[in-house]
C-alpha cells in the first residue's frame, strides 16, 4: 500500500496538472482572441507606412524556433548536451527535416493568408469563419489517419458549415460590419483567404500529427524544425512576393511596438497549442474556442464599432454549439462481445 506521503505527493501532482490545464486554456483563449484583434488593428490603423506582412510572418517563425531552442536547453540543463541533442536529431537526420519541410511551408503560406484575411474581414467574422479548420482537419484526419467520426460529430460539422454561412451572409450584406468601409477591403477576398487558410491548417495539422506519432522526437524539437524551416521559406516567400518593396523601403518598413507585439502573439500561439494538447482535452479546448469568439465580439463592439446582427449572432451560436458537440461526442468503437471474439 502507498504511504501517506506518496498519496499526498500524487494529489499535489494531480492538482498541479489540473491548474496547468486551466491556466493553459485561459491563456490560449486570451491569445486566440488577442492575436486576431491585434492583427486586425495593425492592418487597418492609420499610419504613414504599413509594414510588409511577409516580414512579420518570417520573424514569427524565427521567434518560435528560438523559444523552442531555449525550452530544449532548459530540459537538457547543459549546453553540451543541448548541442549534442540537436546534432543527433537534426544534422544526422536530414531526411526527417525533409518530411517536416512540408508542414513548415504550408504553415508559412497559411500565416500569410491570415494577414490577408484580417485585412479584409472584421475580427469577429474572421474568428468565427476560421473555425472551418475543424471541418478541414476532420476530413484530412479521416483521409490521412483513417480516423473515424461519430454520427454526432458529422452533424456538428454540418452545423458548423451552416453557422459560418450565416456569418458570411451577414458580412456580405452589410457595409463594413466593423464600421469601416474601406476601398482596400474586400469581403470576398477575405473569405477566400480564410477558406484556403483553413484547408492548409487542416492538412498541415494532420500531417504534423502523423509525423509526431511516428517518431520519438519531442514536440519542442519539431517546433525547432518547423520554425527554422519556416524562417527560410518565409524569407524566400518574402523576396518572391515583396522583394522589390523590401529593397526600396527596407525590411523593417512601418515597424513599431504594435507590429512586434503581433509577431510575439503569433509565435506564442504555435507553442501554446503544444502545452494545451498535453494538458487539456477536446471539450475544454472547445470551450476555449467559444470563449475566444465571445471575447472577440465584445472587444470588437467597443473598440472597432462592430455591429451585431441577427445573422451573426445566430451563426456564431451555431459555430459554438458545433465546436462543443464535436469535442463532446467523439467516435466510440463498438464493444467486442465475448461470443464474437471466440467466433
Amino acid at each position: 500500500m502507498a504511504s501517506d506521503s506518496q498519496v499526498k505527493s500524487q494529489v499535489k501532482i494531480q492538482a498541479s496538472q489540473g491548474n496547468l490545464k486551466y491556466v493553459s486554456l485561459v491563456t490560449l483563449t486570451v491569445q486566440n482572441a488577442a492575436l486576431i484583434l491585434w492583427m486586425r488593428y495593425v492592418r487597418t490603423r492609420d499610419v504613414d507606412e504599413m509594414f510588409i506582412s511577409a516580414t512579420a510572418v518570417m520573424l514569427a517563425e524565427l521567434s518560435k524556433c528560438v523559444i523552442a531552442l531555449l525550452i530544449i536547453l532548459y530540459q537538457e540543463r547543459s549546453v553540451s548536451k543541448w548541442l549534442d541533442h540537436l546534432y543527433q536529431n537534426l544534422i544526422l537526420n536530414p531526411m526527417d527535416n525533409v518530411k517536416v519541410s512540408v508542414p513548415a511551408f504550408v504553415y508559412v503560406m497559411q500565416n500569410n493568408l491570415q494577414f490577408l484575411a484580417v485585412s479584409n474581414l472584421d475580427a469577429a467574422t474572421y474568428q468565427v469563419s476560421y473555425q472551418l479548420k475543424i471541418l478541414t482537419t476532420a476530413l484530412f484526419s479521416v483521409g490521412m489517419l483513417n480516423r473515424r467520426l461519430g454520427a454526432l460529430q458529422w452533424i456538428a460539422l454540418v452545423i458548423l458549415m451552416c453557422g459560418v454561412a450565416l456569418v458570411q451572409l451577414q458580412s456580405s450584406t452589410s457595409k463594413g460590419s466593423d464600421g469601416k468601409e474601406s476601398k482596400h477591403q474586400n469581403a470576398l477576398v477575405g473569405m477566400i483567404a480564410v477558406i484556403t487558410s483553413c484547408l492548409m491548417s487542416g492538412f498541415a495539422g494532420v500531417y504534423f500529427e502523423k509525423i509526431l506519432k511516428g517518431s520519438p522526437q519531442s514536440v519542442w524539437l519539431r517546433n525547432v524544425q518547423l520554425g527554422f524551416l519556416g524562417t527560410i521559406m518565409g524569407l524566400i516567400t518574402l523576396f518572391v512576393k515583396d522583394g522589390k518593396e523590401v529593397s526600396e523601403s527596407g525590411f523593417f518598413k512601418g515597424y513599431d511596438w504594435a507590429v512586434w507585439l503581433a509577431i510575439m502573439l503569433s509565435s506564442a500561439g504555435g507553442l501554446l497549442v503544444a502545452v494545451v494538447v498535453k494538458y487539456a482535452d477536446n471539450i475544454l479546448k472547445g470551450f476555449a474556442t467559444s470563449a475566444a469568439i465571445i471575447l472577440s465580439c465584445i472587444i470588437s463592439i467597443y473598440f472597432f464599432n462592430f455591429q451585431l446582427s441577427i445573422q451573426f449572432v445566430g451563426g456564431a451560436t451555431l459555430v459554438m454549439i458545433s465546436v462543443y458537440m464535436y469535442g463532446r461526442f467523439p467516435y466510440v468503437a463498438p464493444a467486442v462481445t465475448e461470443a464474437s471474439s471466440n467466433a
